[in-house]
């Protein structure tokens, strides 16, 4: 499965109101997960199995929650049985339509 997912506290302690030190704590947990990933400015992309993935976004949600008392997580799922590598596939896939 992919999942796109966006995390962050909904309060921030900040007079500039940057989220950054929460989201990077995430970004964090993701990358120690050992699972292909890729982050962007809005969203950060997973890919695994169900469980192994809902327990990164799990970790995320627990290390922001440090940072505030109240987290908001944006998630989007493609599941699709018996596809790995779709990370990368899909957007060379993509690709090869504008070439």
């Amino acid at each position: 499965m992919l999942l796109a997912f966006s995390i962050a506290p909904s309060t921030s302690e900040t007079d500039t109101g940057s989220v950054s030190e929460a989201v990077a704590a995430a970004v964090a947990v993701v990358r120690a997960s050992g699972l292909p990933h890729e982050t962007t400015s809005m969203f950060t992309t997973l890919e695994g199995e169900w469980d192994e993935v809902m327990a990164v976004v799990k970790e995320t949600v627990d290390v922001v929650s440090r940072y505030a008392p109240r987290v908001s997580l944006v998630m989007k799922a493609d599941i699709r049985p018996g596809y790995t590598g779709q990370l990368t596939a899909k957007v060379q896939r993509i690709d090869e339509h504008l070439s």
